[in-house]
């Protein structure tokens, strides 16, 4: 069980990636990494919490137009906190979809660490170069991108791929009333599967990952370096 993670106002698919049972019998370590859905949701009470917990970096994967719809409100209410937007996924959200839509769930994190390595490693560069305080990181509703994130860095720290995939597939649940009421207009059907996150999906992940040479050799042959690398590591692993 993981523990139980901060609770910043409005947000809905936030937790920390400690705690994450590990093949060697160890556990990922807590207060380093956090996943969410978008900051943009914050209240002031959400920000100042924010703060409190102690996070020292947010890396913003939207894209440039949705950061434009809904800006972050922490360059300006939290200065201190090192602030980055790095877009995971190409460029901007029309060539992603032009590039994903025949792809099934099941094979989106496949395909990502197939052909997008340069743009994947320099988020990971980001998250190795940070300070080692809590680093949170979000997409807009905090399951996809943020979800491929998460499920490498927790796979780079050997945990077990029953808890990367549960991690993943908790984002559908997290989100589920919260979407069902803000999008009321549309077909609830719709919503749902949009949510679905299918533990299918980071198996096929670990598959790709195994091919590959295990998760080390992956991030080298997308650039990263042994030492960014180890770094990575360290963030889930005394």
């Amino acid at each position: 069980m993981t523990p139980r993670s901060p609770h910043f106002d409005n947000l809905l698919n936030l937790r920390e990636l400690g705690g994450h049972p590990t093949t060697d019998g160890a556990v990922t370590r807590t207060r380093s990494l956090l996943r969410s859905d978008d900051l943009s949701q914050l209240t002031p009470q959400g920000l100042q919490s924010l703060q409190a917990y102690g996070v020292e970096t947010v890396i913003d994967l939207r894209w440039p137009e949705e950061a434009a719809r809904h800006p972050s409100p922490v360059p300006g209410a939290l200065p201190q906190v090192r602030f980055q937007r790095i877009s995971l996924l190409l460029h901007s959200e029309e060539e992603w979809q032009l590039r994903s839509r025949q792809v099934a769930k099941e094979d989106w994190k496949s395909l990502v660490l197939e052909q997008l390595g340069p743009e994947l490693a320099r988020v990971l560069r980001a998250v190795a170069a940070a300070t080692p305080g809590p680093l949170l990181f979000h997409c807009v509703a905090g399951k996809d991108r943020t979800g491929l994130l998460a499920a490498l860095l927790l796979a780079l720290a050997d945990v077990e791929p029953e808890a990367i995939a549960a991690d993943y597939a908790v984002s559908a649940q997290n989100l589920r009333a919260g979407y069902l009421k803000r999008y009321a207009e549309t077909s609830p059907a719709r919503i749902l599967e949009i949510l679905r996150c299918p533990e299918e999906g980071s198996h096929r992940m670990l598959a790709f990952l195994a091919a590959a040479g295990g998760v080390p050799a992956y991030l080298q042959g997308i650039g990263l370096t042994s030492a960014e690398v180890r770094r990575l590591r360290a963030r889930l692993r005394d």
